[in-house]
This record gives structure tokens, C-alpha cells and sequence, in this order.
């Protein structure tokens, strides 16, 4: 079966996976000058890393995701976040890779966050917990590869905030990183997208049972303004005839008007629907945090006001992914980077996929995309030396 044949996304082979705890020996220092310790990173691997250390891919997740890539989430019995590309037959083959993927720190399943004990206070951290930024996430990730004993790895993937992940990888560590493939993501966060997220920050943040960042230890939990937070930020992982051809104005279950503020349209119903599920699986300040993150992102500003210096001299060979209807990476930024990348020298492949399903695309199934990275993933790996499949 070829990578492009949508069959082979639909096939899940999902199993519970347990979850590895890295517990660091020595504090991270942030970029706002925190020593954050002591530090846990939950990941899960998939696969067996060779005898010459050369097959590791790291996944990064987005911004909701978490470290179950390819393998069932405990919380909501759901298969991996991202199993049409990771798993066995995948562009991203675990029967060929030894795949890693890690929850951020900041994060809320299992890696050190605003939820942790803050030992000089035996309470959660709530708001003492410091802002971080993507580049703290990714020295977190070095640590945990420093721990695995990996000194370079094949790989580094991830779309969306993955993707910024991806990209700091590649600037922060080139001689460590053989092939990258930031998807459906920019070197910095737009003005749209930083007020998309304020929106959502400051519907947490109304929410009386927020309780100033402390809910935890007030028993409370800020459900209803962590589901409108959700609700305003699912609409952008959507486009505009994605959500016109799936629900466009018909009604939920009724046939006429209600004249109420009742849920009367289907698509009502589906926004309210993922803003109650996301808030059985997901702690509200991480989302603070994690937005924060995104919002600071800005690869130029970090050397110098130019991008291109951020990839001078690279030997790291990209894979840019983008797609048409993604409205909140839209095309334009990645053909920035792409600009950036030729500036600087480095070896770069680029394709926009054609696809109405909005940002979201990189998660689905889209046999364009299994294509384009499995491919890519088969040249890398011929260069590098690994096996390579027809």
C-alpha cells in the first residue's frame, strides 16, 4: 500500500502506550531569566533507535496536543493526535524511525506546568509559574535527547506550534537536526493570530471561577471560559467552506426556529460540543501559557531582525509544508521562510497542498501530504544512510 492511499490513514493500530517521565538533574534556565526547577518532561518513543543513533525522529506538538502521537490518550480513550502520518506504513514509519515525542513544558500532561507542586510553596504553581517561550520548550527537548543519548537526530516534524518548534530546532541546533519539516506554521506569530489568542486568554481570565490563576486549590475550575477560549480558537483551525459545506445554516435537531439563545444551528452545537470536551482534558493556565508562548515567537527578531541569518549556513535539509485554505498560517508565511532559507544556503523543498479543510489539514487525512513527507522522508533517509522503502 503507497503512503498517498487514504485507506492507509483510516487504519488505526492505536495500542496503550505507557508514558516515560525524564526528571532533569540540573534546572532549565528560561529566557525571562528563571531557573525552573525541578523539571519533568512525560514523553512516549515508538520504535527502536539503531545501533548508530541515526534513526530518531522528534515529534513536536501543537498547541493542544500532547505526547500520545501514535498510541491511545489515557484521558480520552482517543487514538494518537497525529497516526495518519506516525505509526507502522506512515510517511513517518515506526517499524523504520525511533519516534519521540514529548509534552511541552508548560504542558498538561505530565510535563512540568503551572499545574506542577512548586516546591518553595507545596501548591500548584498557577501564575508564580514562569512565561515561557518556544525556545524554552525546545531546550527542554534537547535536554530529554541529551538524556536518550542522541546526539543528532534524522528528523524533527511538527505542524502549528510543532512547526515553530521545528524551526527553532533547526536555528538553535543545525548540526544536531539531518531533516526538518515544519508544516502549516510561521517563523512568528501575526497580529491576527496574537489577538485571536488574547480573546481567549481574557475569556479564561473572566471567568470568576478562575479565581486569579488558584482555582486548583479553591476546588473550581474556569470551564466556562476555557470552552469559549476553545470555541473562538476552533474556528480558525477552519475554513470558511469547510464549515459553509459541513454545517451552513441548518438546524440542530428541530426543525424551525426556537426564538431562544438555545444552540438552533448546527454549527452552534459543534463549537459548544468541542469547548465542553477540551475542558475535560485540559488544564486552563496551561493554555495561558502555551498561547504566550506562541505569541512570542519571532525567529527574525532573535538574530538580529533577519530570518535568513537564522539559517546562514545550514545543513539541515527542509521540508516546508503549507495548504491553501489555512487561513491561520496562511501560504505567505511559509514562502517567508522559504525566502529565508535560500538566503541563508540551505536545501529546501516547498509545496502548498491544495485543500479546503483549513488549518487543520496537517492533522487529517490528506493523501497529498502523506506523499509530499514520505517521499522526503525516503531522500533524507537515503542520504543519511538509513534504509529506504519503495
Amino acid at each position: 500500500m503507497s503512503m498517498s492511499d487514504p485507506a492507509l490513514s483510516r487504519q488505526r493500530t492505536s495500542l496503550p502506550q505507557e508514558t516515560l517521565i525524564f526528571r532533569a538533574q540540573a534546572p532549565l534556565m528560561t529566557e525571562g531569566g528563571v531557573a525552573l526547577g525541578p523539571l519533568e518532561i512525560a514523553y512516549q518513543t515508538y520504535g527502536t533507535l539503531n545501533a548508530q543513533k541515526s534513526n530518531a525522529v522528534l515529534i513536536c506538538h501543537a498547541l493542544t496536543g500532547d505526547q500520545h502521537v501514535a498510541s491511545i490518550n489515557p484521558v480520552t480513550s482517543r487514538p494518537g493526535w497525529w497516526e495518519t502520518m506516525v505509526g507502522p506504513g506512515r510517511p513517518i514509519d515506526t517499524n523504520r524511525f525511533f519516534v519521540i515525542c514529548s509534552n511541552v513544558i508548560g504542558g498538561c500532561m505530565g510535563s512540568t506546568g503551572p499545574a506542577s507542586l512548586n516546591e518553595a510553596t507545596g501548591q500548584p504553581y498557577g501564575l508564580d509559574f514562569p512565561v515561557l517561550t518556544i525556545a524554552d520548550m525546545v531546550s527542554a527537548q534537547a535536554m530529554l535527547i541529551d538524556h536518550l543519548g542522541i546526539d543528532s537526530l534524522f528528523c524533527v516534524a511538527g505542524g502549528s506550534m510543532g512547526g515553530m518548534q521545528v524551526l527553532q530546532w533547526a536555528a538553535r541546533f543545525p548540526a544536531r537536526v539531518f531533516a526538518a519539516m515544519p508544516i502549516a506554521t510561521g517563523a512568528r506569530h501575526s497580529a491576527q493570530n496574537i489577538a485571536f489568542h488574547e480573546v481567549g486568554r481574557q475569556a479564561v481570565m473572566a471567568d470568576p471561577d478562575w479565581q486569579a490563576g488558584r482555582y486548583l486549590e479553591n476546588g473550581t475550575r474556569p470551564a466556562k471560559g476555557l470552552g469559549v477560549a476553545r470555541m473562538a480558537a476552533h474556528i480558525t483551525y477552519l475554513s470558511e467552506n469547510a464549515l459553509q459545506s459541513k454545517f451552513g445554516r441548518k438546524l440542530q435537531n428541530r426543525n424551525a426556529r426556537t426564538f431562544s439563545f438555545d444552540a438552533d444551528f448546527q454549527i452552534e452545537s459543534y463549537l459548544r460540543y468541542q469547548g465542553e470536551s477540551f475542558v475535560e482534558r485540559f488544564d486552563a493556565n496551561s493554555y495561558l501559557y502555551l498561547t504566550r508562548a506562541m505569541d512570542y515567537f519571532d525567529l527574525a527578531a532573535d538574530h538580529g531582525g533577519s530570518l535568513a541569518e537564522a539559517f546562514n549556513g545550514s545543513q539541515t535539509r527542509f521540508c516546508v509544508v503549507s495548504f491553501t485554505s489555512d487561513w491561520l498560517f496562511p501560504t505567505a508565511e511559509s514562502r517567508s521562510i522559504i525566502h529565508a532559507l535560500n538566503a541563508g544556503g540551505a536545501s529546501v523543498s516547498f509545496v502548498e497542498i491544495d485543500s479546503d479543510k483549513g488549518h487543520d489539514a496537517f492533522l487529517l487525512d490528506v493523501p497529498d501530504l502523506f506523499a509530499t513527507t514520505g517521499g522526503f522522508i525516503n531522500a533524507a533517509a537515503k542520504a543519511r544512510g538509513l534504509e529506504v522503502t519503495s
